[in-house]
């Protein structure tokens, strides 16, 4: 009996053993577990916080879990779509931060955007990392769109991460710097060669870490770039420069319900009382009118020039041209009159009274507000900018674009066509037009003379391949590189010719 009560209670301690022995083992593997999930939870922490602020080894890891590997990881599971390749990321010593801002309506701003395109080329030639720009919210159109409401911020990075590190907003201890004022802001000299800012700025930027260029439009020189700065220029700018999805998608309607009734021009009509007022252009108006754009240009200081001959002004080619006038150019070209002609522009001053030549002669004329419906527009109202760049769309598909007057968006739109393969675009030259409007007016040419001279002085003058024309110690006077950025155009200039 003993040696039975012995023999139980030595099976009920090896059952207990093994239990206790199961049990360790279950909480040894739990542990692990818990472990593995804590260290691989620190490497995902660690390798985020390395793209700001970790040391060098972690900048090369692949950042695990972002939203875009997520996006992919995502659309590869639902379908067999391939991902994107991405270029991979430049490698290089961080010399600093440099920081921009942008001015203006889309008119202005395309074109300071072109210059941001500049201060990424300057970047990369500097090995500092670029904080996406600023948009100025004081000008006259009191836009309140930032620039990642215009553009396609995740592309413009993405795209460019091979040639340099461009960041939404700088790291929180640098900003902590930049609101304390511990930082240094500046406006660069205009048409700088490149090796201005390797020898001027860059010093800046490793005193201060951060420097902050504001007025940044028109600040790398036209001409004589390294070629590799020339090509890195067109490519920030018609290829990373791209609009938000939706703004795309909204210009690519808008272009498909064109094209359904035919061919289309786009008339950049620059004919809005800001341009009047600033330009002192009043050929046409009434007197009330004169006095109403005079106080507007009096009661914006930055606008420096107050007093203006507007006769003088408009013989010398520095109006935009009327719509009347306008009117006369078309036709003398032989545009076709049943052409659709969009109209890209806001409000024209003077309205039907002033369009009245125009929509006698072109009674196609249309706008986006005529195309969409009011619902479709209701997310851009009060946003001029992203108006704006609805036009901007719509011209770089036109059949025909003519800008009556070659303000910023002017030029970067006919370099943008030019990029696309040298579409047509009418460049008017205004001071020989004028001079021959006011003589058909006096009856000094006849139609036919009149329509005939219109014909000859624009033959070449349709957007067809020419080199840019260099001015030395003027600047200001040479033709903008993104009017036409011959470098990089395919075929080149010289084969073209």
């Amino acid at each position: 009996m003993g040696l039975k009560v012995t023999a139980l209670a030595e099976r009920r301690l090896e059952k207990l053993k093994s239990s206790m022995s199961s049990k360790s083992r279950m909480k040894l593997w739990m542990i692990r577990i818990t472990t593995s999930v804590l260290i691989w939870i620190c490497l995902v922490q660690l390798t985020i916080f390395g793209e700001t602020w970790g040391p060098r080894v972690l900048k090369g890891w692949p950042p695990c879990l972002s939203h875009e590997s997520a996006a992919v990881l995502a659309v590869k599971s639902s379908s067999e779509v391939p991902a994107r390749v991405l270029p991979p990321k430049r490698v290089y010593r961080n010399n600093g931060y440099l920081m921009v801002s942008c001015n203006g309506g889309l008119n202005q701003m395309r074109s300071a955007v072109s210059s941001f395109c500049d201060m990424v080329a300057i970047a990369r030639y500097l090995n500092v990392t670029l904080i996406v720009p600023e948009l100025d919210k004081t000008s006259f159109w009191a836009d309140p769109s930032e620039f990642q409401d215009i553009f396609d911020v995740d592309h413009f990075i993405m795209s460019l991460r091979d040639e340099v590190r461009i960041l939404k907003e700088l790291p929180p201890r640098l900003k902590r710097r930049v609101e304390l004022g511990v930082t240094h802001t500046m406006a660069p000299i205009s048409w700088s060669d490149i090796s201005y800012y390797h020898n001027q700025i860059l010093p800046l930027i490793q005193q201060y870490k951060v420097v902050h260029l504001n007025r940044t439009d028109a600040r790398l020189a036209n001409n004589g770039q390294p070629m590799e700065v020339q090509k890195l220029r067109c490519r920030v700018n018609f290829g990373a420069l791209k609009f938000t999805p939706q703004i795309e998608e909204l210009g690519r309607k808008v272009v498909r319900i064109l094209r359904q009734e035919g061919p289309f021009m786009v008339l950049h009509l620059r004919y809005e009382m800001d341009m009047l007022a600033f330009s002192g252009c009043t050929q046409g108006c009434k007197q009330e009118e004169v006095e109403e754009l005079t106080r507007m240009r009096y009661a914006y200081p930055w606008w420096k020039e107050k007093i203006i001959n507007s006769d003088l002004k408009r013989r010398d080619g520095l109006c935009p041209l009327t719509p009347e006038e306008t009117a006369l150019t078309l036709r003398a070209l032989n545009i076709d009159p049943s052409i659709q002609v969009y109209i890209a522009a806001g409000e024209i001053y003077g309205g039907e009274r002033r369009m009245a030549s125009l929509a006698a002669a072109y009674p196609n004329l249309v706008r986006k507000e005529t195309l969409l419906e009011p619902s479709e527009l209701r997310f851009f109202q009060n946003h001029s900018s992203q108006m704006a760049a609805l036009d901007y769309l719509v011209s770089l598909e036109s059949d025909i674009f003519v800008p009556t007057y070659d303000g910023n968006m002017a030029k970067v739109v006919e370099g943008h066509r030019r990029y696309l393969g040298y579409k047509k675009t009418i460049l008017l030259d205004r001071k020989h037009l004028v001079d021959l409007i006011d003589q058909h007016n006096a009856g000094s040419l006849t139609w036919d003379e009149f329509s005939t001279a219109v014909k000859e002085a624009h033959s070449e003058r349709m957007g067809n391949p020419t080199k840019r024309l260099v001015i030395q110690d003027r600047p200001k006077e040479e033709d903008y590189f993104y009017s036409n950025p011959w470098e990089c155009l395919k075929p080149s200039y010289e084969d073209e010719l």
